[in-house]
């Protein structure tokens, strides 16, 4: 393994660290709680987004805290779920009159912490509520999940929330549309290469080089089966056709198209990729109007990608279009 880690154990706090340092003015670090929120958190007016998961899924989620995203976000350590008292913690940091809504990704850990999270909090007299995000349509249950894993498409759920927050909503509402995106989201992913966690030091599991897991997870979790390494247009038609069967999505659909990198793909390639599936879904009359190409939500070190696409409307693009400041910059 070559990777820039001292102790593995201090790897997910140097990282918030060099975060925060980074992004002075704007971010702020509470180590005792993997803590990174916005510097202007709470405000008063605005309902607080948080959102949690393992490390090793960055950007997501400590890099999209800032204005018209996220307020905070405490991750555990790698592909683990956060402390329970970690959440608690950060909700009531962040809790405004207006209220919190957790953001959650559909796996077993995660549900429990911020479950448990909410509780507490509720009981402190916070107004809080919990939106489950599970837009993988990979497979139905898994190693870490009952029911479908949240994935890239957390991304639009996150923007759409931020945004709709930062409008003024109030907390019934903002739920309601973080629970509308979720519904007309899909995404699956396929791994042309294992990842390799600090800790472990060898790669998570054995992939030969002319195979592939199609529909794997972001923390190396199977898939639905594996394959033979096949031409990109073969690949990416399965993506596309498991993600547009699945809503299913139809000629006459305008669309969000995400090609997400899991960490160790070549931009290159997801620009091939997206061309690719942008191509096959016109071939369906399905019209991708809102394009995103990049590393949205990674597995570490892990080579492949995901297709997310969401089926928009009004309110839908009107809230992704909405401006928002993080720490991710592209000059």
């Amino acid at each position: 393994m070559k990777k820039f880690v001292n102790d593995p154990k201090d790897y997910v706090a140097q990282m918030l660290e060099g975060l925060a340092l980074a992004n002075p003015d704007t971010l702020t670090y509470v180590p005792e709680y993997n803590l990174i929120q916005r510097a202007d958190a709470p405000r008063d007016g605005k309902v607080s987004i948080v959102q949690g998961s393992g490390s090793g899924h960055e950007p997501a989620h400590v890099m999209t805290v800032g204005p018209g995203m996220l307020d905070a976000a405490c991750p555990g350590d790698v592909f683990a779920a956060p402390p329970a008292d970690f959440v608690y913690e950060t909700v009531k940091r962040v809790a405004s009159p207006k209220g919190v809504l957790l953001l959650v990704n559909n796996y077993t850990g995660d549900r429990m912490a911020f479950e448990m999270a909410e509780e507490l909090a509720a009981a402190d007299g916070v107004t809080v509520r919990t939106l489950f995000i599970d837009d993988d349509v990979a497979v139905q249950d898994s190693t870490y999940t009952v029911g479908r894993r949240g994935v890239a498409g957390n991304f639009f759920v996150m923007k759409a929330v931020g945004a709709a927050a930062e409008r003024g909503a109030d907390l019934d509402e903002v739920f309601r549309i973080g629970e509308k995106v979720n519904s007309v989201t899909r995404t699956m992913g396929m791994a042309l290469t294992a990842c390799t966690p600090p800790a472990k030091g060898s790669p998570l599991f054995e992939l030969p080089a002319d195979a592939v897991e199609m529909g794997v997870g972001i923390h190396g979790e199977p898939g639905r089966e594996r394959q033979e390494l096949r031409s990109a247009d073969e690949m990416v038609g399965e993506l596309v056709s498991a993600v547009v069967d699945d809503l299913p999505f139809a000629s006459g659909d305008r669309v969000a198209l995400m090609v997400n990198g899991l960490g160790g793909t070549p931009i290159g390639e997801l620009y091939l990729v997206y061309g690719r599936a942008h191509r096959q879904l016109t071939e369906r009359g399905i019209e991708p109007v809102r394009s995103y190409v990049g590393e949205y939500c990674t597995s570490l070190d892990m080579a492949g990608a995901s297709v997310t696409l969401v089926r928009l409307d009004e309110e839908i693009e009107g809230l992704l279009a909405e401006p928002a400041e993080i720490p991710i910059r592209v000059f």
